[in-house]
C-alpha cells in the first residue's frame, strides 16, 4: 500500500526549493553585478596606470640625447606584477617597456582606447601628437581569478545558509502545523457517543472552518441519532398498550373456544405477542442506553440492585436455576441505577436462556465485577465477537430478541466500563461467562452489612 503523502513534507520540499533556487539567483546575480563593477573598477585603475605611467615616459624619452634607444625597467624586488606596459614611437621602436613586457604580446593597434584579447585587457594612449605611443597589458587571468574568488566568497556561505534555512523551514512548519494536530489528537480521543462540538476560540482562523464543518457535521449525526432513538422508543412505547390487548383477547380466545386446533393457533399467537413484547421493552432499553443520562447523581449500592432483580426472577418459571454471590460490604458504583439494573437483567436472562436448564451462577466482587456464568457447549471465537451485535442470537437459539448483550455492550461503551465475554469458562472445557465492572472499585466507607444469597 502507497504510504500517505505528508503535506509538512511536501511543503517543507517546496519551500527549500525555492529558497534554495532563490539563493543561488540572488548570489548568481550579485556575482554577475559585482564582476561587472570590478571590471569597470580594474578598466579604470589600468587607465590611470597607462595616463601615470605615459607622462613619466614622456619626459624620459624628450630627455634622451640619442633617439630609438630601447630602455628596460628592472624590478627593484621580487613582487606579482598584474600591469606589464610598452612605450613605442610612431614607426613602432620600442622606446621604454617593463622587467617583463613581451613586445610580441603587444598588437600595434591603431586607436586608442582599450581593446581586448584572449589573453589580455589592454590600454593604449598617445603623447606629443601621436609620436609616443604607451600600451599598458593586464593579464585576463588575473580578473579572471579574481572573479572566481568573488564568487566563492559568497557561495560558501550558502553551504551553511540553505541547510540552516531547510532546517528553520521544517521547524516553522511543525510550529505551524502545531494546531492541526491537537486537533486531530481531540477528535482521535472522542468515543462513538461524544459528538458535543469542538471548541473554536484556540484554534487558528485557518482551523476555524474546518472546525466548524465538523461541527456542522457532528450536529446533523446527532439529530440523526436522536431521530433514530426517538423512533425506536416512542414505537416500542405505544406497541406496548395494543399487544398487551391482543395477548388479553387471544387468551379470552382460548379460553372460550372448544375447538383443540383454535386453542392451539391461539397459544401461537400469544407466543408472537409476547416476543413482540419482549422485542418492544428491548428497543425502550437500547434507546435509554443510547440516549439516556447513565451516570447517577450520587454512589449507590449495587448489591440493592442485584437482591430486587434476584428476588424478581426468583418468583417466576425460573426459580431455583439462579446462585449468586455478594460480599459483605457495599460495592459502590456511579452508574444510574436504572441502567445498572438493565444491564443485570439482560444478562441474567441471557444466562437463562442459553444455559439449557442448568443453575447459574452470579458472583458479584468487591472490587466492582459483575460475572454473570451458565452451562453450555463451548462458544466458538468468531461467534463469540458477534455476539454483541444488535440481532445477533446465538447457535441453536430459538427465540429471544438478539439485543441482550448489544444493550449491555451500548451501556460499558458509554459509561467507559470494561465488558469481556469468555466461552469456555476459564478453567473448565464448556460454559459461557460475561463479565462487566459496574462498581468504581473504591471501598465504602459505610457501615458494614451481610447479604443473604437465594
Amino acid at each position: 500500500m502507497k504510504p500517505a503523502a505528508s503535506i509538512r513534507v511536501r511543503a517543507v520540499v517546496a519551500l527549500s526549493l525555492v529558497v534554495t533556487v532563490l539563493w543561488l539567483a540572488a548570489a548568481g546575480i550579485t556575482s554577475r553585478m559585482l564582476t561587472t563593477e570590478m571590471g569597470e573598477v580594474f578598466d579604470s585603475a589600468l587607465q590611470e596606470t597607462g595616463q601615470r605611467i605615459l607622462q613619466l615616459a614622456v619626459i624620459d624619452v624628450l630627455g634622451r640625447e640619442e633617439e630609438g634607444i630601447t630602455q628596460q625597467i628592472t624590478a627593484l624586488d621580487a613582487h606579482e606584477e598584474y600591469f606589464t606596459y610598452l612605450v613605442r614611437d610612431n614607426m613602432g621602436r620600442v622606446l621604454l617597456a617593463s622587467h617583463r613586457a613581451d613586445p610580441a604580446q603587444f598588437p600595434n593597434f591603431t586607436e586608442t582606447g582599450f581593446h581586448e584579447t584572449d589573453s589580455y585587457r589592454y590600454y593604449q594612449e598617445a603623447a606629443v601628437r601621436g609620436t609616443i605611443i604607451l600600451t599598458i597589458a593586464e593579464p585576463l587571468a588575473h580578473r579572471q581569478s579574481v572573479s572566481r574568488e568573488l564568487a566563492m566568497g559568497l557561495a560558501l556561505p550558502l553551504l551553511a545558509v540553505i541547510p540552516l534555512s531547510i532546517l528553520g523551514i521544517g521547524y516553522g512548519l511543525g510550529f505551524g502545523l502545531r494546531p492541526l494536530g491537537q486537533l486531530r489528537r481531540q477528535l482521535a480521543q472522542r468515543d462513538a457517543n461524544d459528538l458535543s462540538p469542538l471548541p473554536l476560540d484556540t484554534l487558528p482562523a485557518e482551523l476555524q472552518p474546518i472546525a466548524g464543518a465538523v461541527n456542522q457535521l457532528f450536529q446533523r449525526l446527532q439529530t440523526a441519532f436522536d431521530a433514530e432513538r426517538s423512533f425506536a422508543s416512542n414505537a416500542a412505547h405505544e406497541l406496548r398498550t395494543p399487544l398487551a390487548g391482543a395477548v388479553v383477547q387471544v387468551q379470552r380466545l382460548r379460553l372460550q373456544t372448544q375447538e383443540p386446533e383454535t386453542a392451539r393457533r391461539a397459544d401461537a399467537i400469544e407466543g408472537t405477542l409476547k416476543r413482540l413484547t419482549r422485542l418492544s421493552e428491548r428497543l425502550m432499553q437500547l434507546a435509554r442506553a443510547e440516549g439516556a443520562q447513565l451516570s447517577a447523581a450520587m454512589p449507590h449500592d449495587l448489591r440493592v440492585v442485584l437482591r430486587l432483580l434476584v428476588d424478581d426472577f426468583s418468583h417466576g418459571p425460573d426459580a431455583g436455576r439462579i446462585v449468586y454471590a455478594a460480599p459483605g460490604t457495599p460495592v459502590l458504583s456511579e452508574i444510574d441505577p436504572d441502567a445498572a439494573a438493565i444491564v443485570l437483567r439482560n444478562l441474567i436472562e441471557n444466562a437463562l436462556r442459553h444455559g439449557a436448564d442448568s443453575p447459574i451462577r452470579i458472583a458479584l466482587t468487591a472490587e466492582g465485577w459483575l460475572h454473570v456464568e451458565n452451562d453450555c457447549a463451548a462458544v466458538d471465537k468468531a461467534m463469540l465477537a458477534a455476539l454483541s451485535g444488535r440481532f445477533t442470537r446465538g447457535d441453536g437459539a430459538t427465540y429471544g430478541s438478539g439485543l441482550g448483550l448489544a444493550i449491555v455492550r451500548t451501556v460499558a461503551e458509554r459509561t467507559n466500563t470494561t465488558y469481556t465475554l469468555a466461552s469456555p469458562i476459564p478453567g473448565q472445557m464448556r460454559g459461557f461467562r460475561a463479565s462487566i465492572q459496574l462498581g468504581t472499585g473504591k471501598p465504602s466507607t459505610g457501615r458494614r452489612t451481610a447479604t443473604t444469597p437465594i
